[in-house]
């Protein structure tokens, strides 16, 4: 994941792929590095961030954590 004028990058930050339309890649796939936590949070924050994405959906608004 990463900018176009990143050749070792395949998609954009958006999950689009590079140099293709309309195609995105939400899965495992697309993390730059292997976590060393179990992947399928990771993966699960990945698939809703581009349902979110595909649907035009904004993030939601940062929450200020007491303490």
């Amino acid at each position: 994941m990463g900018p176009a004028a990143d050749k070792s990058s395949v998609v954009s930050g958006e999950l689009k792929v590079h140099g293709l339309q309309n195609l995105r890649v939400i899965d495992a796939s697309v993390m730059t590095s292997m976590p060393s936590a179990n992947t399928y949070s990771s993966t699960m924050v990945i698939a809703e961030r581009g349902s979110d994405m595909i649907r035009g959906k904004a993030a939601p608004a940062p929450v200020a954590l007491p303490g």
